[in-house]
């Protein structure tokens, strides 16, 4: 099989989607591998790595019109919808729901298209959202401590406070991986941490994880309205896999925050769980409104590529191989975790969230 791997042009985006570790894999299979110029170079990932084990370097034009198999890590953008063709399998992060410009530019091509965040296994785990769910969720926390310095807008404050001073206050809206994550380095850098999460099984997880360190709380409605008035920090992590991100906070709810505190949004790729984000990038992260600063960020992980990559790689190699060795139908075909990533195929929507979420407005808040 002929399989591409392209530079991303998001900006500030230097991921890239498969390694030379990954490309000598395929390549010793017996496959045809094919790397734009400078795709890996941000990831530290130059061309010469890749073609000492036999990938060819060819031009951006070139990867996209004959590849079969094409490997990104972000959906691809408006100047790239031209290069979309019907003999084209895509096999990256979609996120389609939110986009109506790329559905289209997909339905209208005809190609096929594979998402990342939609693959599952094991009743329900997401393993190749996994990986960038831990490295978003620690950026978050990240973010957050970072923007809560006074010249950065922010309302001064060290998080971890200092002997004496009591440390922020981070709310985390979401338990699951990205929600864990970041509340582990909130905490590791000396904050007083919230988690809100409605599963009940999940908040018995959390529990038994994080003990007496973190409060965890079932949210609700009222409990919601408590943790904001407290926050110095709230980070958004609710993921409902390839649909809109439930609106969860709204803009008149921001009038119950402290001035110029901190919202992180995680699940802005997704549509964003505040009603008021909209996404950002690293060159131009944050944003105010009613006196609340934004960071909605769409490519959190891009800002530590060679992690990220690394991290990608390890977790899409065995179901590349398994594409490029069965082939696409029969792939996705064999498992039907595998199967529930094909959202786009022959000019139809295939993943029934994504479609609900064009028939639908945006989710609310479950209360």
């Amino acid at each position: 099989m002929r399989i591409g791997v392209v530079k991303e042009i998001k900006p500030a985006e230097r991921r890239v989607a498969l390694t030379p570790a990954g490309a000598r894999e395929l390549v010793t299979l017996g496959h045809d591998v094919l790397v734009e110029a400078n795709a890996g170079a941000g990831s530290g990932c130059p061309d010469d790595v890749y073609s000492s084990i036999g990938a060819r370097i060819l031009g951006a034009e070139e990867v996209w019109r004959d590849s079969e198999l094409l490997l990104k890590v972000k959906e691809p953008v408006e100047a790239e919808y031209p290069l979309l063709h019907a003999d084209l399998t895509l096999f990256t992060y979609l996120h389609l729901a939110p986009n109506r410009p790329l559905t289209e530019a997909l339905l209208t091509s005809k190609a096929t298209g594979i998402a990342y965040e939609t693959v599952e296994k094991n009743g329900g785990h997401l393993p190749l959202l996994a990986p960038m769910s831990e490295i978003a969720g620690r950026l978050a926390a990240q973010a957050g401590a970072y923007f809560l310095q006074g010249p950065l807008g922010g309302p001064g404050l060290l998080i971890g406070g200092v002997t004496g001073v009591a440390p922020a206050r981070v709310v985390v809206i979401g338990g699951g991986v990205v929600g864990t994550e970041a509340a582990r380095i909130a905490l590791g850098l000396e904050a007083e941490v919230t988690i809100l999460e409605r599963s009940l099984d999940r908040l018995h997880e959390l529990d038994q994880y994080f003990g007496s360190r973190a409060r965890i709380l079932m949210s609700d409605a009222i409990v919601l309205e408590e943790a904001l008035q407290e926050a110095d920090v709230v980070i958004g992590a609710v993921l409902v896999p390839g649909a809109l991100a439930p609106r969860l906070v709204t803009r008149e709810m921001l009038s119950w925050m402290k001035p110029r505190s901190v919202i992180v949004d995680v699940a802005i790729d997704q549509g964003g769980c505040f009603e008021t984000s909209h996404p950002t990038t690293h060159t131009d992260p944050v944003f105010e409104v009613e006196g609340i600063l934004h960071y909605c960020v769409a490519n959190m992980p891009g800002a530590v590529p060679v992690t990220s990559t690394r991290a990608l790689t390890n977790a899409t190699m065995p179901y590349v191989r398994r594409l490029a060795e069965q082939g696409i139908d029969a792939a996705l075909a064999d498992d039907p975790g595998f199967g529930r990533g094909l959202n786009v195929q022959n000019g139809e929507i295939t993943y029934e969230p994504v479609a609900t979420a064009y028939a639908e407005g945006p989710p609310v808040a479950p209360w």
